[in-house]
């Protein structure tokens, strides 16, 4: 064995995660095997279950990142790079998947992807370029997927982030709420009393369920492909050649739904003053492929559902986890969508 192959294999068994031994085998497919004994590896971790891989051999260099997902989420992310996103002539706007293997059970697959560096959209910068990049990429997303044949496929493993997502959301987080007493839970007064805010929020969000999802089916655009958690740090703009280039990461909530919940999650990531000119570069595309897209006050109703949609589903699994075990942490996550909740403002001025 040559020496860059020991030190990789030494490197990755040093993690102690699964499947490490049928991930060095898929590695050695995309590396090769050079006879090389100044092998330097390097595996940094980024988050849970990610790393960049970092090789040099014979005075060459390559970066990679390795993801650990359950087998069904794998799915999904590989569905994305290797047949949605090529089919509507968009395959070069996300990492490309270099390799998937799973553990010898089973029970985890791994992706090895291209690195893209370090090109995340900064909210604060001043240089609007690079925004402006991934919102012509995002709308381009959009509109290519609305009418695509693979729609169905896509809403069938990844379901719906539209009304749907917002009822079950809504619905559940009551109904996980509600079970926090004696004798399943044993809150303290102060918990109660949260517990009693967050359920005259969800009580009232309810009432309001038949208008906003009218609203959604009414002015939320088509049903389209979503990237579904469009956080700036999901966003990478390089520059090839004279042209900025933009790519979407992190597919993981990729599912079916309104254009607007999309675009609510991006436009809630930048100061208030700079959210006008995103929507206004989000309509041109749109309008070019024949979409209208709300006027402001609408607008403005439907990323505030998005984001209720998204707090309800958070409010959900720390309280599942209060009633299963008892995790302490659940009351603090739960607080802090309470925050969420009183510091939410309208997206967008006027």
């Amino acid at each position: 064995m040559t020496g860059f192959l020991e030190v990789l294999r030494q490197t990755l068994a040093d993690t102690a995660e699964p499947g490490a031994t049928e991930l060095c085998e898929a590695l050695e497919e995309v590396l090769g095997t050079p006879d090389a004994r100044d092998a330097r590896v390097q595996l940094t971790p980024l988050k849970s279950r990610v790393y960049r891989l970092s090789v040099g051999t014979n005075g060459r260099s390559r970066s990679l990142i390795l993801k650990r997902f359950d087998p069904w989420l794998a799915r999904r992310n590989e569905l994305v790079a290797r047949r949605w996103l090529p089919a509507i002539g968009l395959g070069d706007r996300c990492p490309g998947l270099l390799a998937t293997t799973a553990d010898a059970r089973g029970q985890w697959i791994w992706h090895t992807y291209e690195d893209l560096g370090e090109g995340a959209v900064n909210p604060g910068s001043l240089d609007r370029g690079p925004a402006a990049s991934v919102v012509d990429l995002i709308a381009e997303l959009h509109t290519r997927a609305a009418d695509h044949a693979l729609l169905p496929e896509c809403r069938h493993y990844c379901g719906n982030l539209g009304a749907p997502f917002l009822v079950a959301n809504v619905r559940d987080a009551i109904a996980e709420l509600e079970k926090l007493m004696p004798p399943r839970v044993e809150p303290t007064a102060d918990q109660r009393a949260l517990r009693g805010r967050l359920l005259g929020r969800l009580y009232r969000l309810r009432y309001e369920l038949p208008w906003r999802v009218q609203m959604l089916e009414a002015r939320g655009g088509p049903d389209t492909l979503l990237h579904g958690d469009l956080w700036t740090t999901n966003t990478f703009v390089a520059v090839n050649g004279a042209a900025p280039v933009a790519r979407l990461i992190d597919w993981d909530h990729t599912a079916v739904g309104p254009a607007s919940y999309d675009l609510s999650t991006f436009v809630y990531r930048f100061p208030r003053a700079e959210r006008a000119w995103i929507v206004q570069a989000y309509r041109r595309p749109a309008a070019r492929a024949g979409w209208c897209l709300a006027e402001v006050r609408d607008l403005n109703v439907l990323f505030e559902t998005a984001e209720y949609a998204r707090y309800a589903n958070r409010v959900i699994w720390p309280a599942a986890a209060l009633l299963q075990d008892g995790s302490a942490w659940g009351w603090e996550q739960l607080a802090e969508v309470e925050r969420w909740f009183d510091t939410l403002e309208p997206a967008l001025p006027g």
